[in-house]
């Protein structure tokens, strides 16, 4: 008996002595290295990288300073290496890069809906252009693009390509919501709303160039309209205008079979043959549309490392035809998505719809459930479509060094399980109201679902006061 009691205090001091020595020697217990304080934590959740790899990380994590991305990984090894007042909770959500617009018309959101089921060449001409000359100033531009802000950003668009008039008004609302931009101030060879003459239009866009050069945000931009309002002086000039800044170069290209033939009719040429001829095409060029582009034609964009984009709803929707996506990839060619509109050629700004519509038209056009699939198109969204806007090395995909546009898809809705393939998820089951939560720049923008850098009440309201002036400038009901 009394050898136990002697063994017991021996094991009950020997317990009280260890714990002492537990409590006196607390770093052999954890992990090495100070924590380095961040600005942003987004932990937990799927986070869907598009890095080159297609790395998926369950239960992953995220840290950012400034508007860069500085570690990505597990969970629970960034949270021992990474501290921050303001964190994220991502669990029973997908993390991905933010979805890229790669070409659009912002302001025209007042114009939704003003006259759809015509002809691309009669819409422009019988009902847009006169709507525009008697509607569009610069408080116009100003409004429709924060309605076009909102919209984007509640359906996870970080980054979008525009062009349109009064570009800089574009860009300064674009930048008070937070939002990337590459931003076009158009050239057409007629009276803009802005800019009624070539010489104009020089002296305006080298201005907005001027003004926006470095910006973190903003990429000011040329756009010359297209072949077919643009002669070659126009499109000759603007592209040296372009080039002085090296800023990108947006136009529309072989959109349409009346170019096609009219361009061969006059030109001899195709329309990017021509427009190779004369010197426009080069790596710092984003051609819209891209419908009507032979074998010849795609090696030309490959070679001169033109980014092109497929709008999907607005080809179908205006019936203009249907880009060869698979073709175009197969090439080498970086094809990226665009929603276009937002009036009569597609009247809304949802990417996520554009994912879904990509897939199905290649599908049923080849008439092979294997043309463009699921992984495909939701890369055309997020690192192709910032590989079409020469913008890859910044954003597109999650990866250290990057820059922190970044999206929370919530995954507890009916629509969003089961998920056996999270790519299939994304491109045929989410939609745009399932993003919850938006980044740009490591800057929390929609938290959610609430727009934090737009009134999203005002502008609703002053869009409904636009659309009866300008029925009534227009005589319409």
């Amino acid at each position: 008996m009394r050898n136990t009691i002697i063994r017991t205090g021996w094991l009950f001091c020997f317990v009280l002595c260890g714990g002492a020595l537990l409590l006196l020697s607390p770093p052999v217990l954890m992990s090495a290295g100070p924590v380095e304080q961040v600005d942003l934590l987004i932990t937990g959740g799927t986070v869907v990288t598009m890095d080159s790899g297609h790395t998926v990380l369950q239960d992953g994590a995220i840290a950012v300073k400034g508007d860069t991305i500085v570690a990505l990984g597990p969970r629970r090894e960034i949270e021992s290496k990474y501290s921050s007042p303001l964190k994220l909770q991502a669990a029973g959500k997908l993390v991905m890069p933010g979805f890229i617009n790669g070409h659009t018309h912002v302001p025209m959101t007042l114009f939704r809906g003003l006259h759809d089921d015509v002809t691309l060449n009669d819409w422009l001409y019988k009902y847009i252009f006169p709507a525009e000359a008697k509607n569009v100033n610069e408080e116009f531009v100003r409004w429709g693009t924060r309605l076009a802000a909102a919209e984007q950003l509640l359906s996870g668009v970080t980054t979008f390509a525009d062009m349109y008039y009064f570009e800089d008004a574009v860009a300064q609302e674009t930048k008070k919501a937070g939002m990337r931009g590459v931003l076009g101030e158009t050239f057409i060879d007629f009276p803009a709303p802005d800019n009624k003459t070539e010489a104009q239009m020089l002296a305006y866009t080298e201005t907005f160039l001027q003004k926006w050069k470095g910006d973190p945000l903003i990429q000011a931009a040329v756009a010359p309209h297209s072949i077919y309002t643009c002669s070659q002086k126009t499109l000759q000039d603007s592209a040296a205008l372009a080039r002085k800044y090296q800023a990108p170069i947006l136009i529309h290209t072989a959109e349409m079979k009346k170019e096609w033939d009219d361009s061969l009719k006059q030109n001899g040429l195709s329309p990017v043959q021509y427009l190779d001829k004369i010197g426009l095409l080069g790596p710092d060029v984003i051609s819209a549309h891209c419908i009507f582009v032979d074998a010849v034609d795609r090696e030309t964009l490959a070679r001169r490392h033109v980014g092109c984009i497929h709008n999907p709803s607005s080809n179908m929707m205006i019936a203009s035809g249907v880009s060869p996506v698979p073709e175009m990839r197969a090439a080498g060619i970086a094809v990226g998505l665009g929603t276009d509109g937002p009036a009569g050629s597609n009247n809304d700004l949802d990417l996520m719809e554009e994912i879904d519509l990509a897939a199905k038209l290649a599908k049923i056009t080849k008439m092979n459930p294997l043309a463009l699939n699921a992984k495909a198109v939701v890369e055309m969204a997020t690192i192709d479509g910032a590989r079409a806007l020469h913008l890859e090395n910044k954003v597109g995909s999650l990866k250290t060094g990057k820059k922190a546009d970044l999206i929370l898809i919530n995954l507890d809705e009916p629509n969003a399980v089961p998920m056996y393939d999270v790519y299939s998820q994304i491109a045929y089951a989410l939609k745009a109201n399932d993003v919850a939560t938006v980044v740009i720049g490591g800057k929390i923008v929609v938290r959610n679902r609430k727009v934090l850098t737009v009134d999203t009440e005002q502008v609703i309201a002053r869009a409904r006061e636009y659309q009866k002036s300008i029925a009534a400038s227009l005589g319409l009901p």
